[in-house]
Protein backbone atom coordinates (compact mmCIF):
# COMPACT_ATOMS: atom_id res chain seq x y z
CA UNK A 1 0.00 0.00 0.00
CA UNK A 2 1.09 3.83 -0.09
CA UNK A 3 2.07 5.67 1.98
CA UNK A 4 -0.04 8.97 3.04
CA UNK A 5 2.83 10.78 1.60
CA UNK A 6 2.53 8.56 -1.62
CA UNK A 7 -1.08 9.05 -1.70
CA UNK A 8 -1.67 12.19 -1.83
CA UNK A 9 1.41 14.84 -3.70
CA UNK A 10 0.89 17.90 -1.74
CA UNK A 11 2.26 21.40 -3.04
CA UNK A 12 6.14 21.08 -1.79
CA UNK A 13 6.14 22.34 1.32
CA UNK A 14 9.35 24.13 3.64
CA UNK A 15 9.29 21.02 6.14
CA UNK A 16 10.40 19.09 5.40
CA UNK A 17 12.17 19.69 1.85
CA UNK A 18 11.73 16.71 -0.47
CA UNK A 19 13.92 16.71 -3.28
CA UNK A 20 12.33 13.90 -5.26
CA UNK A 21 11.26 9.90 -5.80
CA UNK A 22 13.08 7.43 -7.12
CA UNK A 23 10.93 4.32 -8.85
CA UNK A 24 11.75 1.02 -9.77
CA UNK A 25 10.55 0.28 -13.25
CA UNK A 26 8.36 -3.20 -13.10
CA UNK A 27 6.39 -2.67 -10.64
CA UNK A 28 2.98 -1.95 -10.32
CA UNK A 29 2.83 0.59 -6.83
CA UNK A 30 4.46 -1.77 -4.88
CA UNK A 31 6.76 -5.08 -4.68
CA UNK A 32 5.50 -8.27 -5.30
CA UNK A 33 5.37 -9.68 -1.74
CA UNK A 34 5.08 -5.99 -0.66
CA UNK A 35 7.13 -3.08 0.31
CA UNK A 36 9.59 -3.71 3.44
CA UNK A 37 12.18 -1.36 5.08
CA UNK A 38 14.75 -0.25 2.82
CA UNK A 39 13.46 -2.34 -0.01
CA UNK A 40 10.44 -0.84 -1.79
CA UNK A 41 9.35 0.16 -5.27
CA UNK A 42 9.61 3.72 -4.80
CA UNK A 43 11.97 5.53 -2.49
CA UNK A 44 11.55 9.41 -1.58
CA UNK A 45 14.84 11.47 -0.72
CA UNK A 46 14.00 14.28 1.63
CA UNK A 47 16.21 16.78 3.02
CA UNK A 48 18.52 15.48 6.12
CA UNK A 49 18.66 17.00 9.51
CA UNK A 50 22.11 17.29 8.75
CA UNK A 51 24.04 17.02 5.66
CA UNK A 52 25.68 14.18 5.11
CA UNK A 53 27.26 15.20 1.45
CA UNK A 54 30.89 14.36 0.83
CA UNK A 55 33.60 16.66 -1.69
CA UNK A 56 36.67 15.39 -2.80
CA UNK A 57 39.81 17.04 -0.69
CA UNK A 58 43.55 15.66 -0.57
CA UNK A 59 44.87 13.42 -2.72
CA UNK A 60 47.57 10.39 -2.01
CA UNK A 61 49.62 8.36 -4.66
CA UNK A 62 50.72 5.14 -2.72
CA UNK A 63 53.00 2.73 -3.82
CA UNK A 64 52.49 -0.04 -1.20
CA UNK A 65 49.52 -1.64 -0.08
CA UNK A 66 50.26 -0.82 3.25
CA UNK A 67 50.37 2.97 2.67
CA UNK A 68 46.96 2.19 0.80
CA UNK A 69 45.11 0.87 3.85
CA UNK A 70 46.50 3.64 6.62
CA UNK A 71 44.70 5.97 4.24
CA UNK A 72 41.55 3.62 3.97
CA UNK A 73 41.94 3.48 8.00
CA UNK A 74 41.28 7.21 8.67
CA UNK A 75 37.74 7.23 8.74
CA UNK A 76 36.86 9.39 5.88
CA UNK A 77 35.17 8.83 2.68
CA UNK A 78 37.72 7.77 -0.04
CA UNK A 79 38.20 6.45 -3.65
CA UNK A 80 41.02 4.14 -4.52
CA UNK A 81 42.00 3.55 -7.97
CA UNK A 82 44.38 0.75 -8.29
CA UNK A 83 46.92 1.67 -11.03
CA UNK A 84 49.10 -1.46 -10.67
CA UNK A 85 49.99 -3.95 -7.96
CA UNK A 86 52.47 -0.97 -6.93
CA UNK A 87 50.46 1.91 -7.35
CA UNK A 88 47.28 3.38 -5.99
CA UNK A 89 45.79 6.53 -5.92
CA UNK A 90 43.63 7.27 -3.23
CA UNK A 91 41.51 10.40 -2.82
CA UNK A 92 39.85 11.79 0.32
CA UNK A 93 36.71 13.18 0.65
CA UNK A 94 35.68 15.28 3.09
CA UNK A 95 32.33 16.44 4.64
CA UNK A 96 30.50 19.37 2.65
CA UNK A 97 27.43 20.85 4.67
CA UNK A 98 25.47 21.69 1.51
CA UNK A 99 24.36 18.62 -0.03
CA UNK A 100 22.91 15.28 1.25
CA UNK A 101 23.66 11.77 -0.08
CA UNK A 102 21.79 9.11 -0.92
CA UNK A 103 23.38 5.67 -1.85
CA UNK A 104 21.24 3.26 -3.98
CA UNK A 105 22.55 -0.94 -4.39
CA UNK A 106 21.96 -4.20 -3.80
CA UNK A 107 23.74 -4.37 -0.48
CA UNK A 108 21.66 -4.16 2.72
CA UNK A 109 24.03 -2.81 4.53
CA UNK A 110 23.76 0.47 6.62
CA UNK A 111 25.46 3.07 3.91
CA UNK A 112 22.31 1.82 1.20
CA UNK A 113 19.55 3.79 1.24
CA UNK A 114 17.55 2.20 -1.05
CA UNK A 115 17.98 -1.64 -1.66
CA UNK A 116 17.05 -2.17 -5.44
CA UNK A 117 17.32 -6.03 -6.66
CA UNK A 118 16.77 -7.26 -10.54
CA UNK A 119 13.63 -6.62 -11.47
CA UNK A 120 12.02 -9.69 -13.02
CA UNK A 121 10.11 -8.82 -16.04
CA UNK A 122 6.08 -9.94 -15.93
CA UNK A 123 6.32 -11.38 -12.22
CA UNK A 124 3.12 -12.20 -10.48
CA UNK A 125 1.98 -11.39 -6.66
CA UNK A 126 3.87 -14.08 -4.55
CA UNK A 127 6.62 -14.59 -6.94
CA UNK A 128 10.23 -13.97 -5.42
CA UNK A 129 11.84 -15.41 -8.69
CA UNK A 130 15.54 -16.29 -7.70
CA UNK A 131 18.06 -14.01 -9.45
CA UNK A 132 20.95 -16.56 -9.78
CA UNK A 133 23.59 -14.00 -10.39
CA UNK A 134 22.86 -10.41 -9.68
CA UNK A 135 24.07 -7.96 -12.09
CA UNK A 136 23.34 -4.88 -10.06
CA UNK A 137 26.53 -3.92 -7.95
CA UNK A 138 26.39 -3.61 -4.43
CA UNK A 139 27.06 -0.63 -3.82
CA UNK A 140 25.49 0.56 -7.47
CA UNK A 141 25.29 5.11 -7.58
CA UNK A 142 24.85 7.69 -5.41
CA UNK A 143 22.27 10.63 -5.71
CA UNK A 144 23.77 14.29 -4.31
CA UNK A 145 21.12 17.12 -3.55
CA UNK A 146 21.89 20.39 -2.62
CA UNK A 147 20.27 21.60 0.61
CA UNK A 148 19.39 25.01 -0.98
CA UNK A 149 16.58 26.13 -3.52
CA UNK A 150 16.85 24.86 -6.44
CA UNK A 151 17.90 21.77 -4.66
CA UNK A 152 19.69 20.18 -7.86
CA UNK A 153 20.43 16.36 -7.86
CA UNK A 154 23.41 14.82 -9.53
CA UNK A 155 23.89 10.93 -9.84
CA UNK A 156 27.28 9.15 -9.92
CA UNK A 157 28.53 5.71 -10.54
CA UNK A 158 29.62 3.65 -7.10
CA UNK A 159 28.89 3.67 -3.31
CA UNK A 160 30.77 4.31 -0.80
CA UNK A 161 30.87 0.72 1.66
CA UNK A 162 30.48 0.18 4.89
CA UNK A 163 34.07 1.38 5.25
CA UNK A 164 33.36 4.54 4.02
CA UNK A 165 35.63 3.36 0.58
CA UNK A 166 35.17 3.39 -3.53
CA UNK A 167 37.48 0.61 -4.60
CA UNK A 168 38.16 0.86 -8.36
CA UNK A 169 40.65 -2.65 -8.64
CA UNK A 170 42.92 -3.17 -11.93
CA UNK A 171 40.61 -4.69 -14.15
CA UNK A 172 38.28 -1.38 -13.45
CA UNK A 173 38.11 1.47 -16.63
CA UNK A 174 39.94 4.37 -14.65
CA UNK A 175 41.98 7.24 -15.95
CA UNK A 176 43.45 10.18 -15.11
CA UNK A 177 41.80 13.05 -16.88
CA UNK A 178 44.17 16.10 -18.33
CA UNK A 179 43.04 18.46 -15.78
CA UNK A 180 44.60 15.89 -13.42
CA UNK A 181 42.11 14.41 -11.54
CA UNK A 182 41.76 10.81 -11.45
CA UNK A 183 38.04 8.84 -12.63
CA UNK A 184 36.46 5.65 -13.82
CA UNK A 185 33.62 3.34 -13.99
CA UNK A 186 31.67 0.42 -12.46
CA UNK A 187 31.54 -2.80 -13.46
CA UNK A 188 28.45 -2.70 -15.34
CA UNK A 189 28.50 0.63 -15.33
CA UNK A 190 25.44 3.10 -14.39
CA UNK A 191 23.42 4.77 -17.36
CA UNK A 192 21.53 7.65 -17.47
CA UNK A 193 19.09 8.90 -19.99
CA UNK A 194 17.30 12.42 -19.62
CA UNK A 195 14.29 12.53 -21.77
CA UNK A 196 13.97 15.72 -24.32
CA UNK A 197 11.24 18.12 -23.30
CA UNK A 198 10.93 16.66 -19.13
CA UNK A 199 8.24 14.24 -18.30
CA UNK A 200 5.12 15.31 -20.36
CA UNK A 201 2.88 14.47 -23.09
CA UNK A 202 5.26 15.99 -25.18
CA UNK A 203 8.67 14.71 -24.01
CA UNK A 204 10.49 12.37 -26.50
CA UNK A 205 13.01 9.65 -25.02
CA UNK A 206 16.94 11.23 -24.93
CA UNK A 207 20.31 9.31 -25.94
CA UNK A 208 21.36 6.89 -23.19
CA UNK A 209 24.80 7.69 -21.49
CA UNK A 210 27.48 6.47 -18.80
CA UNK A 211 28.03 8.24 -15.80
CA UNK A 212 31.63 8.08 -14.25
CA UNK A 213 32.39 7.63 -10.55
CA UNK A 214 33.10 11.47 -10.53
CA UNK A 215 30.08 12.55 -12.57
CA UNK A 216 30.83 12.79 -15.90
CA UNK A 217 28.90 12.00 -18.97
CA UNK A 218 30.14 9.20 -21.70
CA UNK A 219 28.88 8.08 -24.50
CA UNK A 220 28.14 3.84 -24.03
CA UNK A 221 31.30 1.73 -23.70
CA UNK A 222 31.07 -1.27 -27.18
CA UNK A 223 29.47 -3.98 -24.58
CA UNK A 224 28.09 -3.16 -21.06
CA UNK A 225 31.47 -4.17 -18.84
CA UNK A 226 34.08 -3.51 -21.68
CA UNK A 227 37.58 -2.29 -20.17
CA UNK A 228 37.28 1.14 -22.70
CA UNK A 229 35.24 3.83 -21.59
CA UNK A 230 33.46 5.63 -24.24
CA UNK A 231 33.49 9.52 -25.30
CA UNK A 232 33.32 12.57 -23.06
CA UNK A 233 29.87 13.88 -23.52
CA UNK A 234 31.45 17.88 -22.47
CA UNK A 235 27.99 19.57 -23.11
CA UNK A 236 25.92 17.05 -20.90
CA UNK A 237 25.88 16.71 -17.32
CA UNK A 238 24.85 14.29 -14.25
CA UNK A 239 21.80 17.02 -13.08
CA UNK A 240 19.05 14.67 -12.66
CA UNK A 241 15.60 16.05 -14.59
CA UNK A 242 12.00 15.23 -13.98
CA UNK A 243 12.01 11.83 -15.88
CA UNK A 244 15.37 11.02 -16.14
CA UNK A 245 15.75 7.14 -16.08
CA UNK A 246 18.77 5.15 -14.45
CA UNK A 247 20.08 1.98 -15.19
CA UNK A 248 21.82 -0.31 -13.13
CA UNK A 249 22.24 -3.10 -15.31
CA UNK A 250 19.00 -5.23 -13.38
CA UNK A 251 17.04 -2.70 -12.94
CA UNK A 252 15.94 0.87 -14.21
CA UNK A 253 14.66 3.65 -11.54
CA UNK A 254 12.37 6.60 -12.89
CA UNK A 255 13.62 10.45 -10.98
CA UNK A 256 10.54 12.28 -10.23
CA UNK A 257 11.25 15.69 -8.94
CA UNK A 258 8.56 17.30 -6.53
CA UNK A 259 7.36 19.36 -8.73
CA UNK A 260 6.76 16.80 -11.42
CA UNK A 261 5.90 14.49 -8.97
CA UNK A 262 2.58 17.68 -7.97
CA UNK A 263 0.97 17.54 -11.31
CA UNK A 264 0.87 13.55 -11.69
CA UNK A 265 -2.21 12.22 -11.03
CA UNK A 266 -2.79 11.07 -7.71
CA UNK A 267 -4.45 7.62 -5.99
CA UNK A 268 -7.33 9.32 -5.40
CA UNK A 269 -7.30 10.42 -9.42
CA UNK A 270 -7.00 6.94 -10.72
CA UNK A 271 -9.70 5.71 -8.35
CA UNK A 272 -12.35 8.27 -9.95
CA UNK A 273 -10.90 6.97 -13.60
CA UNK A 274 -11.69 3.65 -12.67
CA UNK A 275 -14.84 3.64 -11.03
CA UNK A 276 -15.68 6.28 -14.28
CA UNK A 277 -14.93 3.24 -16.76
CA UNK A 278 -16.99 0.76 -14.68
CA UNK A 279 -20.03 3.48 -13.72
CA UNK A 280 -20.59 3.07 -17.90
CA UNK A 281 -21.46 -0.58 -17.10
CA UNK A 282 -18.98 -1.69 -20.18
CA UNK A 283 -20.59 -5.37 -21.83
CA UNK A 284 -19.30 -7.82 -23.36
CA UNK A 285 -20.06 -7.75 -26.95
CA UNK A 286 -20.67 -11.43 -27.22
CA UNK A 287 -21.87 -12.60 -23.50
CA UNK A 288 -23.61 -9.42 -23.00
CA UNK A 289 -22.33 -9.80 -19.43
CA UNK A 290 -21.24 -6.15 -17.56
CA UNK A 291 -17.22 -5.89 -17.16
CA UNK A 292 -15.41 -4.36 -14.52
CA UNK A 293 -11.95 -3.17 -13.57
CA UNK A 294 -10.52 -4.99 -10.45
CA UNK A 295 -9.83 -2.45 -7.66
CA UNK A 296 -6.28 -0.93 -7.76
CA UNK A 297 -5.66 -3.39 -4.37
CA UNK A 298 -5.78 -6.50 -6.85
CA UNK A 299 -4.15 -4.27 -9.83
CA UNK A 300 -1.32 -3.80 -8.29
CA UNK A 301 -1.34 -7.37 -6.89
CA UNK A 302 -2.46 -9.29 -9.59
CA UNK A 303 -4.70 -11.35 -8.13
CA UNK A 304 -6.69 -14.50 -8.87
CA UNK A 305 -8.75 -12.88 -11.93
CA UNK A 306 -12.55 -12.07 -11.11
CA UNK A 307 -15.49 -12.64 -13.29
CA UNK A 308 -16.24 -9.75 -14.49
CA UNK A 309 -12.63 -8.95 -15.52
CA UNK A 310 -12.22 -7.17 -18.65
CA UNK A 311 -10.10 -9.47 -21.70
CA UNK A 312 -8.95 -7.60 -24.66
CA UNK A 313 -7.58 -8.99 -28.18
CA UNK A 314 -5.20 -6.54 -28.39
CA UNK A 315 -4.44 -6.65 -31.99
CA UNK A 316 -7.56 -4.82 -33.08
CA UNK A 317 -8.65 -3.83 -29.54
CA UNK A 318 -12.21 -5.15 -28.74
CA UNK A 319 -13.12 -5.67 -24.79
CA UNK A 320 -14.92 -9.01 -23.74
CA UNK A 321 -15.40 -10.83 -20.66
CA UNK A 322 -13.44 -14.04 -20.42
CA UNK A 323 -14.52 -16.75 -22.95
CA UNK A 324 -12.77 -20.18 -23.94
CA UNK A 325 -13.63 -20.47 -27.62
CA UNK A 326 -11.66 -18.82 -30.66
CA UNK A 327 -8.42 -20.98 -29.84
CA UNK A 328 -6.15 -21.11 -33.36
CA UNK A 329 -4.22 -24.03 -32.41
CA UNK A 330 -6.11 -26.85 -30.33
CA UNK A 331 -2.38 -27.55 -29.14
CA UNK A 332 -1.44 -24.21 -27.97
CA UNK A 333 -3.80 -23.39 -25.90
CA UNK A 334 -2.24 -19.96 -25.22
CA UNK A 335 -1.73 -19.07 -28.66
CA UNK A 336 -3.39 -16.53 -30.92
CA UNK A 337 -7.02 -16.15 -30.48
CA UNK A 338 -9.23 -14.79 -33.39
CA UNK A 339 -11.31 -11.98 -32.20
CA UNK A 340 -15.24 -12.75 -32.43
CA UNK A 341 -16.05 -9.47 -33.60
CA UNK A 342 -13.64 -7.90 -36.28
CA UNK A 343 -11.79 -12.00 -36.98
CA UNK A 344 -8.44 -9.70 -36.18
CA UNK A 345 -6.05 -12.53 -34.99
CA UNK A 346 -3.52 -11.67 -31.94
CA UNK A 347 -3.32 -12.20 -28.40
CA UNK A 348 -6.43 -12.31 -25.66
CA UNK A 349 -5.42 -10.70 -22.44
CA UNK A 350 -6.80 -9.69 -19.00
CA UNK A 351 -6.62 -5.97 -18.73
CA UNK A 352 -5.11 -4.66 -15.46
CA UNK A 353 -5.02 -0.76 -14.71
CA UNK A 354 -1.65 1.31 -13.76
CA UNK A 355 -1.87 1.95 -10.33
CA UNK A 356 1.73 3.48 -9.99
CA UNK A 357 1.25 7.24 -10.49
CA UNK A 358 4.68 8.28 -10.80
CA UNK A 359 4.94 6.65 -14.82
CA UNK A 360 1.58 8.96 -16.16
CA UNK A 361 2.98 11.78 -18.27
CA UNK A 362 -0.77 13.15 -17.90
CA UNK A 363 -3.79 12.91 -16.32
CA UNK A 364 -6.33 11.40 -19.20
CA UNK A 365 -8.19 8.63 -18.67
CA UNK A 366 -7.19 4.52 -19.12
CA UNK A 367 -7.88 4.29 -22.85
CA UNK A 368 -4.84 2.46 -24.08
CA UNK A 369 -3.19 -1.33 -22.84
CA UNK A 370 0.24 -2.29 -23.57
CA UNK A 371 1.11 -5.38 -25.58
CA UNK A 372 1.88 -7.98 -24.79
CA UNK A 373 1.11 -7.67 -21.08
CA UNK A 374 -2.47 -5.76 -20.98
CA UNK A 375 -1.54 -3.26 -18.49
CA UNK A 376 -3.86 -0.37 -18.93
CA UNK A 377 -3.19 3.96 -18.90
CA UNK A 378 -3.77 6.84 -21.04
CA UNK A 379 -2.99 6.81 -24.46
CA UNK A 380 0.05 9.89 -23.91
CA UNK A 381 1.31 7.84 -21.37
CA UNK A 382 1.33 4.54 -22.83
CA UNK A 383 2.97 6.26 -26.03
CA UNK A 384 5.54 7.83 -24.51
CA UNK A 385 6.40 4.40 -23.02
CA UNK A 386 6.29 2.37 -25.90
CA UNK A 387 8.65 4.78 -27.48
CA UNK A 388 11.51 4.54 -24.68
CA UNK A 389 13.93 1.94 -25.48
CA UNK A 390 15.08 0.38 -22.49
CA UNK A 391 18.63 -0.99 -20.99
CA UNK A 392 18.42 -5.22 -21.44
CA UNK A 393 21.01 -7.43 -20.82
CA UNK A 394 24.82 -6.64 -21.27
CA UNK A 395 23.75 -4.43 -25.01
CA UNK A 396 20.38 -5.04 -25.63
CA UNK A 397 17.34 -2.07 -25.93
CA UNK A 398 13.86 -2.76 -26.19
CA UNK A 399 10.90 -0.94 -25.20
CA UNK A 400 9.03 -2.44 -21.38
CA UNK A 401 6.07 -1.44 -19.86
CA UNK A 402 6.46 0.15 -17.05
CA UNK A 403 4.53 -1.41 -14.98
CA UNK A 404 5.29 -5.28 -15.10
CA UNK A 405 8.61 -4.91 -17.17
CA UNK A 406 7.47 -7.03 -19.78
CA UNK A 407 9.08 -6.75 -23.42
CA UNK A 408 6.64 -4.79 -25.71
CA UNK A 409 5.79 -5.53 -29.20
CA UNK A 410 8.19 -4.60 -31.68
CA UNK A 411 5.39 -3.75 -34.61
CA UNK A 412 2.21 -2.39 -31.79
CA UNK A 413 3.70 -1.13 -28.08
CA UNK A 414 0.63 -0.45 -27.56
CA UNK A 415 -3.86 -0.66 -28.51
CA UNK A 416 -6.83 1.68 -28.19
CA UNK A 417 -9.03 -0.18 -26.01
CA UNK A 418 -12.87 -0.43 -27.87
CA UNK A 419 -15.25 -1.14 -24.75
CA UNK A 420 -19.10 -1.49 -25.91
CA UNK A 421 -21.76 0.65 -24.03
CA UNK A 422 -24.73 -0.89 -22.54
CA UNK A 423 -27.43 -2.16 -24.82
CA UNK A 424 -30.40 -1.40 -22.60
Amino acid sequence: MFSPSQEEHCAPSKDPVKYGELVVLGYNGSLPNGDRGRRKSRFALYRRTKANGVKPSTVHILNTPQASKAVNCKGQHSISYTLSRNQTVVVEYCHDKDTDMFQIGRSTESPIDFVVTDTVSGAQEGEETPITQSTISRFACRVVCERNPPFTARIYAAGFDSSKNIFLGEKAAKWKNPDGHMDGLTTNGVLVMHPRGGFTEESKPGVWREISVCGDVYTLRETRSAQTRGKLVENESNVLQDGSLVDLCGATLLWRTADGLFHTPTQKHLEALRQEINAARPQCPVGLNTLAFPSMQRSRALSSLEDKQPWVYLACGHVHGYHNWGHRSEQEPNAQRECPMCRAVGPYVPLWLGCEPAFYVDTGAPTHAFVPCGHVCSEKSAKYWAEIPLPHGTHAFHAACPFCATQLSLTQGCSKLIFQGPVD
